[in-house]
């Protein structure tokens, strides 16, 4: 992985960690202090979020390790495993919000205990941390999408929940001031729910990174165009793709003519795969098999190739036609 991304993949999670140190001691503190049973619960949430930015940072920086005899592609799987961590982190957490605060709402609306709702600060902490979380959200966003890095893409959609459970926290403030003491704490519920939704989000697409073995369409129709363009690759038979973090290698098995020698069946081969590393973005590797076809095809469409192609144990299986 270049340095560059790198580096910005590490910017992204020492400014959120920072951030989040501060924003879970302020709003915890203005939880207790402000009697707000929905910005203790933000609070906790950004204490979570510490732990598993610290977690995040271990992982990427263990995931630029170089490719060694033990793992000849590297390290990248890393960062996934890393979002499957934060993943699992924030499911924990909205868990354990989500049941304290509906105890505690249950609670002050059949009397057990009285509240005369939060102090006037409380809201002010809350919405601080509103305008704080958009930001991060959309610069994070953009980062996440210039480094393609799954745990920077998973930090990027934290703090977007964390905007949202923000805001729902600010409204149960604002009506818990204003004579409705129950709803701040159900408001820190509501934050919960939206917390689990992204956890379980960010679980999915982590686990889809770390268990995928089939190339997508679009990766599938981008290869088939791009060897349909070297007259002597007559035939594609399989394409195979494997995710190492944001790179994707390809292993791809071509049929030429059969009368061809081995040299010129391996230059075929090195053409097929300078062109697609050339061409498709983090495809770090093609490993291209070939071998003869004799027989002559009729004119197809690569569309018309994907549709009458079919799919096994992650391969796809498929023809040009002269």
């Amino acid at each position: 992985m270049p340095p560059e991304r790198d580096r910005k993949s590490l910017w992204a999670i020492n400014l959120g960690l920072g951030i989040n140190i501060l924003l879970s001691v302020l709003k915890t503190f203005f939880g207790i202090t402000g009697h707000s049973a929905a910005l203790l619960a933000d609070g906790i949430h950004s204490m979570s979020d510490v732990a598993y930015y610290v977690v995040a940072g271990v992982f990427v920086r263990l995931a630029g390790k170089p490719p060694d005899s033990d793992h000849p592609y590297g390290y990248r799987q890393l960062e996934s495993i890393a979002s499957l961590t934060v993943g699992a982190f924030v499911i924990t957490t909205a868990l354990a919000i989500f049941w304290d605060s509906i105890a505690k709402a249950w609670e002050i609306f059949e009397g057990e205990i009285k509240s005369r709702g939060s102090l006037p600060f409380a809201l002010w902490a809350s919405l601080a941390t509103v305008c704080i979380k958009a930001v991060l959200a959309w610069y994070v966003r953009r980062l996440a999408k210039d480094t393609k890095s799954p745990i920077v893409s998973a930090l990027a959609y934290d703090h977007r929940n964390d905007l949202f459970s923000a805001g729902a926290a600010s409204i149960g403030i604002f009506l818990g001031q204003r004579g409705l003491p129950w709803i701040d704490p159900l408001a820190g519920a509501v934050v919960a729910v939206l917390i689990l939704r992204t956890g379980i989000f960010i679980l999915t697409q982590s686990s889809m990174d770390l268990m995928e073995a089939v190339p997508n369409k679009e990766l599938a129709k981008s290869i088939l165009e791009l060897a349909g363009r070297i007259p002597a690759v007559l035939q594609v038979e399989e394409i195979q793709s494997h995710r190492f973090g944001p790179h994707i290698v390809v292993n791809l098995t071509i049929g030429i003519d059969g009368t061809l020698s081995v040299a010129e069946g391996d230059a075929i081969a090195s053409e097929v795969e300078t062109l697609l590393t050339g061409s498709i973005r983090n495809l770090s590797r093609v490993h291209v098999h070939y071998q003869p076809v004799n027989m002559n095809f009729k004119d197809l469409t690569v569309d018309e190739i994907l549709e009458s192609s079919h799919l096994q144990a992650g391969a796809y299986e498929t023809q040009f036609y002269e």
